[in-house]
């Protein structure tokens, strides 16, 4: 079968620093991917998302992400890249123009949570699924399932209409400060961190560049299958997983054009003119450990 690759590139100079750029890519391959149902959800859980991944803002980009508590397991992404994966891949099939297509990824906002997390999944381990630069390396990394140490305090705040209750850890590089809620019965929480004696509604790092907020609890009704679509990734492990992002963030046009030696891609300034190839893009995961 025959792959058509779409590339966008979005380059932006940034107020700060005036020199420094960012850069965001989107390829959609065409292909549709194989999912399984591995569960049924029970809770979806709706959180804002703080990332600043990039340091070198100074205010971090919000986005919109989903956990999907399910009888056996659960499931963490951004909901803004499905819907923006979801409308570029509407976009292509309709032959939208390059102009439709700008416009729509303005409207939908950008997303920098690629990964999706799976704790409990497969049995006893965790598994994340990530699509660097845009999809052209689909990986999963399956580890045992490492839980939080949490120390728990007395101190109470309320999340939504919850009353919650403070816990402390060091976990995967990074000191979490949790509001957790004992009035829904479950120890999960977004990303990796769990474990508590109910729902995480509120977890940040304390420098300031993580932080999820639930907004919306949903339990579900009505059928709702938890999709898995990761057979068909690369497997590897932690270290060679870390490994390629940071290939890619030193230097991502040299990592599309080393997948892809067919691929012509030119880069131009906010003002349409071309510039140099991007290098050593911030690099600071939500995992460090």
């Amino acid at each position: 079968m025959k792959t058509t690759f779409f590339l966008l590139t979005l380059l932006s100079v940034l107020i700060a620093q005036p020199v420094a750029a960012q850069f965001n890519i989107r390829i959609s391959t065409g292909e549709s991917l194989r999912q399984d149902t591995i569960d049924q959800a029970v809770y979806v859980v709706q959180y804002d998302m703080q990332d600043r991944s990039d340091t070198t803002e100074t205010e971090a980009p919000n986005e919109t992400a989903l956990l999907e508590v399910g009888r056996k397991l659960s499931k963490f992404y951004s909901y803004t890249k499905y819907v923006c994966d979801s409308v570029l891949a509407a976009d292509l099939a309709n032959h939208a123009s390059q102009e439709v297509i700008n416009e729509h990824l303005a409207r939908y906002g950008k997303s920098r949570l690629s990964e999706q997390t799976f704790k409990r999944f497969p049995d006893g381990k965790v598994t994340t699924l990530d699509e660097v630069a845009g999809g052209i390396s689909r990986l999963r990394c399956e580890e045992d399932d490492e839980r939080p140490q949490w120390e728990l305090s007395a101190d109470t705040m309320r999340v939504l209409s919850f009353g919650c209750r403070k816990a402390t850890c060091r976990f995967k590089g990074r000191n979490w400060t949790a509001w957790y809620t004992t009035d829904i019965a479950s120890s999960e929480g977004p990303w990796k961190l769990c474990g508590l004696p109910g729902l995480i509604l509120l977890a940040e790092d304390d420098e300031g560049h993580y932080r999820f907020e639930c907004t919306g609890i949903e339990q579900c009704r009505a059928y709702r299958p938890i999709l898995y679509a990761g057979k068909d990734y690369e497997p590897m492990n932690r270290k060679a997983y870390n490994k390629v992002h940071e290939r890619y963030y030193a230097d991502p046009v040299g990592f599309i054009t080393g997948s892809m030696p067919n691929v012509k891609i030119t880069i131009k300034d906010s003002q349409g003119n071309p510039t140099s190839n991007p290098k050593n893009l911030p690099y600071n995961p939500l995992e460090r450990e």
